[in-house]
């Protein structure tokens, strides 16, 4: 019977060492996500300032994240910044801050965005019965704005597991960059490896990111409602 290459999968520490790549993906994942919506927060409120020239700043550092690729930040910080200015940064030091760029101008949109679908009537509501201004955002502002960023910051961490597949290109072992060395050290005796590997991962993503994903549609439905 022709191997048809599972069998790479249970040689040595293979399947562990994809499970601890992906752990490495995981945690710099949730990292980045936990900056970001911290960062994004504030970015957020002061997005919602309105001063033409705070405005200006954030709309410049929003488009300068969202139309530059990931992959162009990640090779921009690890191997431009380091080599311009001396700094020393491992390849999971460099993903979470470019992780958390990019995180941080996506929350503060998000944040932006809910705090100015507050209707008017909401602040004139609070302030007819006497609520100071941080009264208004802490009892009814922010927990209307936390009802409908929670499922988009949820879907976000998502993204970003997704994304930070590309820092294999920067040395980092997670778990693509462990698949590629899997098949390379099978290239000549398992030739069928890659089709193995990369099916394994595709189920490693999926396994992580679809359970995310239904929690962040039943939490927008459930609250929707």
């Amino acid at each position: 019977m022709q191997d048809l290459g599972i069998s790479v999968l249970f040689q040595g520490r293979n399947f562990e060492r994809l499970l601890e790549g992906l752990w490495i993906t995981i945690g710099i994942s949730l990292i980045s996500v936990a900056i970001s919506i911290i960062l994004g927060i504030i970015l957020g409120m002061i997005m919602s300032v309105k001063n033409p020239v705070i405005k200006v700043i954030t709309r410049v550092y929003l488009e300068f994240v969202r139309i530059m690729p990931q992959l162009v930040l990640l090779f921009l910080v690890y191997f431009g910044a380091t080599k311009a200015f001396g700094i020393q940064l491992s390849g999971k030091v460099a993903a979470i801050i470019v992780f958390s760029m990019w995180g941080t101008a996506e929350m503060g949109d998000l944040v932006r965005g809910a705090l100015s679908s507050i209707p008017k009537h909401q602040y004139e509501s609070g302030e007819a019965i006497g609520l100071t201004g941080l009264q208004i955002y802490f009892y009814i502002i922010i927990p209307q704005t936390i009802r409908r960023l929670v499922p988009l910051a949820i879907n976000l961490v998502t993204r970003m597991i997704k994304t930070t597949s590309l820092i294999a290109l920067i040395g980092v072992v997670e778990v693509v960059k462990v698949g590629q060395q899997i098949i390379e050290a099978s290239r000549l005796t398992v030739p069928s490896a890659a089709l193995w590997i990369y099916g394994v991962i595709f189920f490693l993503y999926f396994i992580v990111c679809y359970p995310i994903s239904l929690l962040s549609a039943k939490l927008e439905k459930a609250w929707k409602n």
